[in-house]
């Protein structure tokens, strides 16, 4: 306002003026600014609008003074006029809440918040009444809503960032407790997993209980009918007249090309319960080579040495082949021991018999024991001599350590102490045949019978 127009005005008053002040709540009071100034202010009071609110309120500027109009009273009234209309309307579309005005006295004045009258001849102070007429509240924080566009959109931006940062804290505490979850649901499935597989297997094993097992059905083995033909009346009383006292001292039988004499004690050796010894055992080795000449299409080609035989080549001194290279010439048997399908060497462990083969036929050597038991040193020494009887006899040199060493299990067993011999001896007839060891401990009595009845006509069946 230009000092002519203040000092010619009589309207003018005291610097000091009342303004009333805008406050939505009462407890939280927003920073204080003048709306208007009026000359004819109240008292202070407080009342509650119920108006509607615009958020994008522009109030109208003052229209700016005909030219003609140069009497300063009715410019001033004009002014005053418009200003208070505004002040009115801005009270009247507040927001919906509760809100108060509050009239206070305030000795500092704020000159954003004074309208002040504008000088009609100077036009460049225009913009700046166009702002000054605008309500308090547009340079408020707390009602930007009487703001202009500019003001609203950086209301809205300010409003979208703290939406953004509050989705983006939400969104990071949820992936947090979603990760929290996902590990405890894996932990409860590996332990619903490994209980599972508890309950199958454990399902699975009550099940097997609950069914009776299979009988395990053995396959029918054809026995075949040669050794096991039974003795007649007359062969079974010739065997009885035998084993009686009378003929202890008498010799019984004589094989001349063994010269093997058996007397009446020496056959008693087949009784029941009785050890084989050394005479009847190489007499009935004797009597299955006889055989194999006899019949060579039904048996195998097989060479039989006698008990003597281990102990001469594996005596005290350890392996000697000198002991017995003379015994296998090709003038004493007629064939070269390497040509044949399997050698017999019954083997003496003191008060037990057993056998070793040597099976050219499969490049194997075998042990059979009655009581399962094992001795890799018979077959190693058997090994040797096998090398240096074909180095000997038939100038061949035998790669014998690609050979297996077998000791066969699953083989008949003996149940008592005294029938080794027996089963040895049975070992060698049905290999001899070609045949499998289809018999047991209860046919041994048979058999005892059966060799000492083959031995008394010195012709073995």
């Amino acid at each position: 306002m230009s000092a002519r127009f203040r000092r010619y005005s009589p309207y003018f008053q005291a610097p000091k003026k009342r303004r009333f002040t805008m406050s939505q709540d009462p407890s939280n009071k927003p920073s204080s600014s003048s709306v208007s100034r009026y000359p004819h202010a109240k008292a202070p009071l407080r009342r509650q609008i119920h108006a509607p609110s615009r958020p994008n309120l522009i109030y109208a500027k003052a229209k700016k003074p005909n030219s003609d109009c140069c009497d300063n009273g009715k410019l001033f009234t004009r002014e005053y006029d418009h200003a208070k209309r505004t002040a009115l309307d801005a009270c009247r579309f507040l927001n919906r809440d509760k809100e108060t005005i509050n009239l206070e006295e305030e000795e500092a004045v704020s000159q954003d918040s004074v309208i002040e009258v504008i000088d009609c001849d100077d036009d460049d102070d225009e913009e700046e009444e166009e702002k000054d007429i605008q309500t308090p509240s547009s340079s408020s924080s707390n009602v930007n809503n009487f703001g202009g566009v500019g003001d609203t959109s950086t209301m809205l931006d300010s409003l979208s960032l703290g939406r953004e940062e509050e989705t983006t804290a939400e969104d990071a505490s949820s992936l947090q407790a979603y990760k929290k979850l996902m590990q405890s649901a894996e932990r409860r499935n590996s332990k619903l997993e490994a209980l599972l597989f508890e309950v199958l297997f454990h399902e699975k094993r009550l099940s097997q209980l609950r069914n009776p097992r299979p009988k395990h059905v053995k396959k029918p083995i054809k026995v075949p009918h040669e050794p096991f033909i039974p003795l007649t009346e007359e062969e079974e009383a010739e065997v009885n007249r035998a084993f009686s006292g009378r003929n202890r001292r008498k010799v019984l039988v004589s094989h001349e090309s063994s010269n093997i004499d058996i007397t009446g004690e020496v056959l008693q050796c087949l009784t029941p319960s009785a050890w084989l010894n050394d005479e009847v055992i190489n007499l009935y080795l004797e009597l299955l080579k006889e055989r194999e000449t006899r019949e060579p299409k039904n048996y195998l080609k097989c060479h039989f040495f006698n008990t003597f035989f281990y102990k001469k080549l594996l005596s005290d001194s350890g392996y000697n082949y000198k002991a017995v290279r003379r015994w296998t010439t090709q003038r004493k048997l007629g064939y070269a021991l390497i040509d044949c399908d399997m050698i017999f060497v019954p083997i003496h462990r003191g008060v037990h018999w057993t056998l070793a083969v040597i099976n050219n036929r499969d490049r194997k050597f075998l042990y059979l024991d009655s009581l399962n038991g094992v001795d890799s040193k018979i077959l190693n020494a058997l090994a040797k001599y096998l090398g240096d009887e074909a180095k000997e006899k038939s100038g061949k040199d035998i790669d014998v350590s690609s050979w297996e060493m077998e000791f066969l299990k699953g083989i008949p067993q003996q149940k008592n102490g005294y029938d080794c011999g027996m089963f040895m001896l049975k070992y060698i007839d049905f290999f001899s045949r070609g045949l499998g060891l289809c018999f047991s401990q209860e046919h041994m009595p048979y058999f005892r019978q059966r060799t000492a009845k083959e031995i008394l006509k010195l012709r073995a069946e």
